[in-house]
Parts: C-alpha cells; structure tokens; sequence
C-alpha cells in the first residue's frame, strides 16, 4: 500500500502542481486546507479535507485518524505588509501554523516533512544568497518563515524531528494567482494597453514550478539530508526588466512603462540563489530555460481564456 503524503496548502499555485506530481509519482495524497476547493482546482486522485491549521483543536480533529508518513507544508500566506498594519496575523499563519502541525503528527511513523521556506527569509543579504547565511528577515511574512526553519532546525537537532527545509525563490508557471508579477505583466503585455510596472532593475531569480516540484519530491525521498537548508532556485540572476521586455518580445506586443510603480522599502536590489547545494546532495538542477518557462506560461494563458 502507498505510503500517505500530506500536502498542507495543496490548493494553492505550487501546491496543485505538487498534488499532481504526488499522485503520478503514486503516494496516497492528502491535501490540507483552509476552505474547500472548487471543483476543478481538485486533482484527480487526491483526497482533500479541511482545516484551520492556526487551531490546534481543529486540526488534530481533522488528522488524529491518518496514519501520515511525508508532509510538504505550504501553508500561510504571501503578504508584505508591516507587522502595524496587519503583520501578526502573517507570522501567525506561518509560525502558530507549523507548532500545530508539528505537535499534532506521529513522529514515530513521520519519514520526512518537508517546510516550503522563502528566499525573503535573507532579506537584503548580499548575493547570491547560500544557506549558511544567517537569515536577516525585513517583514513580518519573512521572520514567520525564519521562524518556522529555527524551530524545525532546533527539533531536528533535539529530538530527532525529521525536517528539511526547501528555500524557494521566484517560482512562476501555469495557473499562479493573477496578482502575481509573471501573469500581471503577461496580462499587461496582451492587452496591447499601457501598463505600470517599476524600473525594474532588481535582479531575480525566477525558476519554473516543474522544476520546483521536481526537486521537492527528490527532497522528500532523499537520505541523510534532515535538517537541512537546500535553495531551489534556478542560480540565474535576471532583472525584472529583463523579465517583461522578454515577455513583450514572446507576446510581439505590450507597452510596460517603467519607472511608474515604486520600489518597495527597503526591497532587497539583488536575491538571487546559489544552488551549488541542491546539486550537490540532491543532485538536482533545474531544467527548463527561463525563455522557455515563460513561452509555456504564456501559451497556458492563451489557452485559457
């Protein structure tokens, strides 16, 4: 019998890419999350159940009965707004979050659980970014990421808990939330329309969420590796407006004008990764060109409206 993965956030853009790679790869997947999907976000093969993951009460309920042996966990929420303007509720998701899971998992039949960490956890370190960098968080969402990677790292090294944490950088594909850069440029860019963007000279690090997902799942089966720090990123680094203009030429229109929107405070100029980790022990690295990741992204696009 398969061995049952828990995808905690499995709705979402990286986690409905991972859920089908799950079931294709033959684990019995569950997926974790706050409210119920619609229907055609659920992957065939997946079975999906609800939580609040902030309410340890709520969550042991849901998963006392499963007998879970991998997690990813996705969980929490994108926002970089400061910690006075709505911030604890961001660590909380992240943060209050991976206590409950944590607490409420078998540990004596737990393999591997995997955290999906973020590159803002560097904050505005100097590039490229490797893991033995202290972290430097610069927002409530990147100290509720640092925060779950200590905690993890200190069970691991304590206890035993078999954590691994996956730093991902600027992961773009097929069916990411319209509010995102890649898709508000293509977006932009189609429309044949002006559209504002920044100047656009930070330099990025963008890599294609087949790639992610790849390395994700090498993490998960890999020995050896718990308590570990691993970038996943594509190691390339790129400007923003190196990234639209390539947009621009693919589509053959669009008319971005630069310069229109502000940098964010104290936005890091330059996060890009070194990946020389992730080659070396999960002997991964990704495999789709950014210029090709985009072609697919877009054509995804065509095709759906």
């Amino acid at each position: 019998m398969a061995d049952n993965l828990l995808i905690i956030g499995g709705t979402g853009f990286i986690g409905k890419h991972l859920t089908c790679s799950a079931v294709k790869s033959g684990f019995q997947t569950i997926v974790l999350s706050l409210h119920e999907p619609h229907r055609e976000n659920k992957v065939k093969g997946a079975e999906y159940l609800q939580a609040d993951i902030t309410n340890f009460n709520d969550l042991s309920n849901r998963l006392s009965n499963i007998d879970i042996k991998f997690v990813i966990n996705l969980s929490g929420y994108i926002d970089h707004c400061l910690f006075s303007a709505g911030g604890d509720s961001v660590i909380d998701s992240h943060f209050s979050g991976v206590k409950n899971i944590v607490k409420v998992l078998d540990w004596g039949k737990l393999k591997r659980f995997i955290q999906i960490g973020s590159s803002d956890e560097y904050g505005n370190l100097q590039a490229p970014q490797n893991e033995t960098m202290r972290e430097s968080p610069i927002s409530p969402y990147s100290f509720g990421k640092v925060a779950s990677t200590q905690l993890l790292q200190m069970l691991n090294r304590t206890e035993g808990f078999p954590a691994v944490i996956l730093r991902l950088f600027l992961v773009y594909g097929p069916n990411q939330d319209h509010k995102r850069f890649l898709p508000q440029v293509i977006r932009g860019c189609a429309s044949g329309k002006t559209f504002p963007t920044s100047l656009g000279e930070q330099l990025r690090d963008f890599c294609y969420v087949d790639d992610v997902t790849r390395g994700v799942l090498m993490a998960l089966m890999q020995d050896d590796i718990n308590g570990e720090v691993i970038n996943i990123a594509s190691g390339i680094p790129v400007t923003i407006r190196k990234v639209t203009e390539t947009v621009k030429v693919l589509i053959g229109q669009g008319n971005p004008l630069f310069g229109q929107i502000p940098y964010r405070p104290k936005e890091n100029m330059a996060l890009y990764a070194d990946i020389s980790k992730a080659n070396n022990v999960l002997n991964w690295k990704p495999e789709i060109t950014l210029e090709d990741g985009i072609l697919r992204t877009i054509n995804f696009y065509r095709t759906a409206n």
